[in-house]
């Protein structure tokens, strides 16, 4: 198994929309251009991404991790957010943020990558969303 990681490019874009329904195509060329979305392959197939943007504009805050059921459990999430911290380390930040709905797994798997709860957000006929925070 031959796993890559890089910033999404413009060839990538068709997958992207048709596989991130939450934000619009447009949204998705800008994020590209601006390197807010890393992919990963797998013997050379698109298997997943992450994508992000800043947290009052300062604090690298990861939108949305995705790995493909078809490539799950063979440690690609992990992979990506390494190389994600990793890149904005690189760029001089201290600190990067996520967040997870409370009726979802991930909040197991980012405290497992040692992200630290660090608040809530309660809307409106939604379940609790937890903000995650790490030192990098």
């Amino acid at each position: 198994m031959k796993v890559s990681i890089n910033y999404a490019e413009i060839d990538d874009l068709e997958y992207l929309v048709n596989h991130d329904s939450h934000v619009t195509k447009e949204m998705l060329e800008k994020k590209i251009k601006r390197e807010e979305i890393i992919i990963v392959r797998v013997d050379g197939k698109l298997a997943g991404w992450l994508r992000y943007n800043y947290f009052w504009d300062n604090i690298p805050f990861m939108n949305l991790l995705y790995i493909d059921k078809n490539f799950r459990e063979k440690g690609l999430g992990s992979k990506l957010v390494h190389y994600w911290e990793k890149a904005m380390k690189e760029k001089g930040y201290k600190m990067v943020m996520t967040s997870t709905m409370s009726n979802e797994q991930a909040q197991f798997f980012y405290r497992k990558q040692k992200y630290k709860d660090a608040g809530c957000l309660l809307l409106e006929n939604e379940p609790l969303e937890i903000l995650f925070t790490k030192n990098i």
